[in-house]
């Protein structure tokens, strides 16, 4: 295993953003993988780093999400802010070989996508023997990571298809490779990939049966899913219930993905006003240049609960704090949410937006395409429903449920003031 400096130059990741702060580096890890069925191959991948301006000892790690046929840290948009608030590096790991060649398989000659084919000069040299090997991959990059921040401690994170990578890792390689410290599996699904090519004809992961997390992983495991997650993607079907070193936090009134990605993408969120981010998350037909035929899901505690895992993760691996326990969202067989007289998920990990909504919001979306299914919907309250449910004491309550929800460890302290404000500004935006 061998790391090597990249030359100056833009890298590239297409989920960046606008974020400052951070300084980028991106290196070549060159080496020999095993598949888990007897096999070994050469490779050459790519690691992209950012480092805040303070080091407070902890890297997340992510496996890229390649849905794009492309690398993109997901993870890294939903909790950046809070990462170059806490000083915690980020190191994003081309462990697949869809982001690497724009194929599911090996390639020999050029490439038809991933970023050999977008930079052909930058990355022409790039080689990978394809997904049965992705897991190793992944462990060494872990520990090149470690080679570059001696003492630190890792923590993997993977969003949707990162997710639904990791939760292999997670069951199946983590026992064997013990790169890691503590796991942050964000939007999984109900399947899981198989490990093994010979057993992935009878593999539950590969016939659409739900795998759950392993009852006993050997370190911390904080996983955070949406409403799409547990019910249009499955995993109520894989539900385990929390044990010492396994916490799942199933979030009301949120979908796997949301307007904040629109936000994501037009504002550098460690700067943006309260007024600006609640122009970004306005409910919208149109999301990352796709047009829905429902406004999307557009409460933004995705964002803010996804900070607090991290963080509280962080804690659980560094001081042996485990994060709280929530109830998961209420069901009913199906399966399908149960939901209050307004139509909004009893259960689950609580938020303002849900204690105090001003709408229906939920991760299972009317839509029947893969796309338009991520999204989730918002049916936005009318003035009359709003007015006989809170007069003029919106703002109160919304503030106290905040503070309630603070107390509980499921926000963050450092983020209350800036979530009333955008309840603030969110308000104003209605009356406008």
């Amino acid at each position: 295993m061998d790391l090597e400096r990249c030359p100056d130059g833009q890298a590239i990741e297409v989920a960046r953003g606008l974020a400052t702060g951070y300084t980028e580096e991106e290196y070549l890890l060159r080496g020999t993988a095993a598949s888990y069925a007897d096999e070994s191959a050469p490779y050459v991948t790519r690691i992209l780093v950012r480092r805040p301006e303070h080091f407070s000892g902890t890297v997340v790690v992510e496996w890229f999400n390649v849905s794009s046929y492309m690398d993109a840290g997901v993870e890294w948009q939903y909790i950046h802010s809070e990462l170059l608030r806490s000083g915690m590096v980020w190191v994003g790991v081309s462990a697949q070989c869809l982001g690497v060649t724009g194929s599911v398989h090996p390639v020999d000659g050029p490439a038809p996508g991933g970023l050999r084919a977008s930079n052909p000069e930058r990355y022409g040299m790039l080689d990978h023997p394809g997904d049965d090997f992705s897991y190793d991959i992944f462990s060494q990059a872990g520990m090149a990571i470690r080679e570059l921040f001696p003492g630190a401690r890792l923590i993997a994170a993977g969003m949707s298809l990162g997710a639904y990578m990791l939760t292999t890792y997670i069951n199946e390689v983590d026992p064997i490779a013990q790169v890691y410290d503590g796991f942050l599996p964000h939007c999984r699904i109900g399947i899981a990939p198989a490990l093994v090519p010979s057993r992935r004809s009878a593999t539950a992961g590969l016939d659409g049966m739900p795998v759950p997390f392993r009852a006993d992983p050997r370190v911390p495991v904080l996983a955070l899913v949406t409403e799409t997650d547990v019910i249009t993607a499955g995993y109520a079907g894989g539900r385990r219930p929390d044990g010492p070193n396994l916490r799942v936090w199933e979030l009301a009134g949120a979908s796997h993905a949301d307007t904040y990605l629109n936000a994501a993408v037009r504002l550098d969120l460690t700067r943006a006003t309260p007024m600006e981010l609640a122009a970004a998350l306005v409910p919208t037909t149109r999301v990352i240049g796709m047009d829905l035929r429902h406004l999307a899901n557009s409460g933004p505690q995705h964002h803010y609960v996804a900070k607090a895992a991290i963080r509280r993760l962080d804690q659980w691996v560094r001081e042996d704090v485990p994060p709280p326990q929530a109830p998961p969202l209420a069901t009913v067989p199906g399966p399908a949410l149960e939901r209050d007289d307004h139509g909004n998920a009893l259960g689950g990990v609580r938020t303002p937006w849900m204690e105090v909504p001003t709408a229906v919001l939920t991760g299972v979306s009317p839509d029947d395409d893969v796309l338009g299914r991520l999204f989730g919907l918002t049916v936005p309250f009318s003035p009359a429903i709003l007015d006989s449910l809170y007069g003029d004491g919106y703002l109160p309550a919304f503030e106290a449920a905040t503070d309630d929800a603070v107390a509980k460890g499921f926000l963050l302290a450092d983020d209350a003031h800036e979530i009333k404000a955008l309840a603030v500004a969110s308000m104003e935006a209605r009356v406008s």
